[in-house]
């Protein structure tokens, strides 16, 4: 037998061996993660019933517990920052927003460099995994208007829209000033619709609130007119409503939702599983139909007719770290 026919045949039986050999190695992760009992995962799901979906599909097909800490962006980022300097390694896994990742990177040793994730291969462009974390999922916001209060001819097509004069003083929205979705909008829409425009926003003086899933029912309900930013997917839980989602023709600002691994983290292999999962088709499939545009290809083509447009929208942002410290202080100033 030839050299080079020899070497095509090594070739031929290396290519067979290595899924086999990757197959093998992925089940030992599942064993150890079993034999570790449980995950903890701290997220910003604010109660997502398809976060508790993934958590409770996780739970039937390996075993594994899962405790899940929920918590808005900003008491997240201080509970991480605190349990780490302090020595106190609760978490495993962590989803929070790349800024914030990026945040955590720059100012402290919080999370270690993400072990393999298969799944990962699987994401579709533009997004991709960093050194140190994987993208989870997107999480865009819209305009959120009850149909009862909002005339047809006055539906709002672009951001602009907010401004009308009739809308003085019936605007609820999330706080722009602190860190989170509202402030993230009004980051991204300074940059993309102008200065002027949060000025106007400004004038039009909206209501302050920062319970987001209750402020959505709170214009259902019709003690608003309108509400900014909408997180697309809490409007599926309004089906049967006086309620719709408005996706302005600039596009929907967003915020990319990221997934790591904290560092001494306690159940290391449970953590990796964990995001392997969510990463899943099945589990991209339930924020598919939820309205949230998953970062797996496959989801978002399956996504249910309802979802396509949601899942596939029209993407403004996101917002800077850089520019946080800014956005915050503008915001501040224009609602002192």
């Amino acid at each position: 037998m030839s050299n080079l026919r020899m070497a095509a045949l090594f070739a031929a039986c290396m290519t067979c061996l290595a899924p086999q050999g990757r197959a093998d190695d992925w089940n030992a992760v599942i064993d150890a993660a079993k034999k570790e009992g449980k995950v903890v995962v701290y997220n910003m799901a604010l109660g997502a019933p398809y976060f508790v979906a993934v958590l409770k599909s996780f739970e039937a097909k390996y075993g594994i517990p899962v405790e899940s800490l929920d918590l808005r962006a900003s008491e997240l980022a201080e509970r991480i920052r605190t349990e780490q300097a302090a020595g106190r390694f609760l978490g495993d896994a962590e989803i929070i927003t790349t800024t914030m990742v990026e945040e955590q990177l720059k100012n402290g040793d919080f999370i270690q460099k993400l072990p393999e994730i298969p799944n990962a291969a699987k994401l579709r462009p533009p997004f991709k995994a960093s050194e140190y974390s994987v993208p989870a999922y997107v999480q865009p916001m819209g305009i959120l208007i009850n149909t009862r209060l909002v005339k047809d001819e006055d539906v709002p097509k672009s951001w602009a829209d907010l401004n009308n004069p009739k809308w003085k003083g019936k605007i609820l929205s999330d706080d722009m000033r602190p860190l989170g979705s509202g402030n993230t909008m009004f980051a991204i829409l300074e940059k993309n619709m102008g200065p002027q425009f949060n000025q106007q926003l400004a004038e039009q003086k909206p209501t302050f609130s920062r319970d987001m899933r209750n402020d959505a029912r709170r214009v259902a309900r019709g003690e608003y007119p309108i509400y900014v930013p909408q997180i697309f997917a809490f409007t599926s839980d309004l089906k049967g409503l006086p309620v719709k989602v408005i996706i302005p023709k600039e596009g929907a600002p967003f915020a990319q939702m990221d997934m790591a691994v904290l560092k001494n983290a306690p159940h290391p292999n449970a953590a990796r599983l964990f995001i392997q999962h969510f990463l899943d088709v099945d589990s991209q499939l339930l924020y598919a139909n939820a309205w949230m545009p998953p970062v797996n290809e496959e989801a978002a083509k399956r996504a249910d007719a309802e979802a396509q447009p949601f899942a596939n929208a029209k993407l403004i942002g996101p917002a800077k770290l850089s520019e946080r410290p800014d956005m915050m202080s503008l915001a501040k100033k224009l609602y002192p």
